[in-house]
């Protein structure tokens, strides 16, 4: 599922796989063979792909339908939370 996954959220921003690859420090061809499934990529490499796209690891795995994730990441204490709009009142 992780390979329709990355390739739909690339063409959906209309980035280049090249640009993909520079991002996760892998060549192009590499990438391309992540989207067609011939190489897996590395855990890390999927939690890089969440992050940039601000999705889950979830979503990208195909373990849930929802793109956005509940709760993000503060960038200054690295721990999460949830996103304003899912905290309670």
């Amino acid at each position: 599922m992780y390979k329709l996954r990355i390739r739909e959220l690339r063409e959906n921003q209309d980035l280049y796989q090249r640009h993909l690859a520079e991002y996760l420090k892998v060549s192009q061809q590499t990438y391309s063979r992540y989207e067609t499934g011939e190489l897996e990529p590395s855990l890390e490499k999927i939690v890089l792909l969440a992050d940039y796209y601000d999705t889950s690891v979830d979503y990208i795995l195909g373990l849930t339908t929802l793109l956005k994730r509940h709760w993000k990441i503060d960038k200054n204490t690295k721990k999460s939370k949830p996103r304003k709009n899912q905290e309670k009142a």
